[in-house]
């Protein structure tokens, strides 16, 4: 039997694993409830995890949303994982980062100076989280399939774009499409975009 792990984004919880359990009917459909809300610890909770699963299943599907599949992509998993599906996936941290800092007009000295600076839109902005970013770049060879909103306000379509063809994944985007899949017709979507590819996959 194959298992799928589930990674969720920011604000999300493993329960929501519950939602791709019809649609992997052969598999053991597991979410991590991870605790740690950093590339480094995060990172290390999902490769433990993986490697306790690796060991009692025959393949392991990723699913990893938004700053989960960031977090996945730091664990140190290629080797362990059949195949991934990431949904709205945070690609270029350091762009993101560096956005927030634009936005609330945060220099680079400013942040090395303060470590930490709040911002009005509840981001803390870490110069630790910046530096490990700039010093860890992103090594993904696993086969995957990315899902994207076109209006996705955390990632253009140029970064996704340039990430798939980097790490020859497969692209679908959702026209009008958020970052955050939850209505009812982006729902549909994504659970068809995942039937269609496991109908390929079989």
């Amino acid at each position: 039997m194959n298992a799928v792990i589930y990674i969720h984004g920011k604000g999300g919880s493993a329960a929501e694993s519950e939602h791709y359990k019809p649609l992997f009917p052969d598999c053991e459909v597991i979410g991590l409830d991870y605790h740690t809300f950093s590339p480094w610890e995060t990172g290390r909770e999902i490769h433990i995890a993986v490697e306790k699963f690796k060991c009692r299943y025959e393949n392991v599907i990723l699913i990893a949303n938004s700053i989960g599949a960031f977090f996945s992509m730091n664990a140190g998993i290629d080797e362990m994982i059949h195949t991934a599906y990431f949904i709205s996936p945070i690609v270029d941290m350091e762009k993101l980062i560096t956005d927030m800092m634009q936005w609330t007009n945060v220099s680079e000295s400013e942040l090395e100076t303060e470590g930490i600076i709040h911002t009005d839109f509840g981001e803390d902005l870490l110069w630790e989280y910046l530096s490990y970013v700039r010093s860890h770049p992103i090594k993904w060879r696993v086969p995957t399939q990315i899902l994207y909103g076109s209006n996705d306000h955390l990632t253009s379509l140029e970064t996704i774009t340039d990430f798939a063809n980097k790490h020859q994944a497969t692209l679908t985007v959702m026209e009008g499409g958020e970052h955050w899949f939850h209505t009812k017709e982006q729902m549909a979507f994504m659970d068809k975009w995942i039937k269609n590819d496991n109908e390929v996959l079989h």
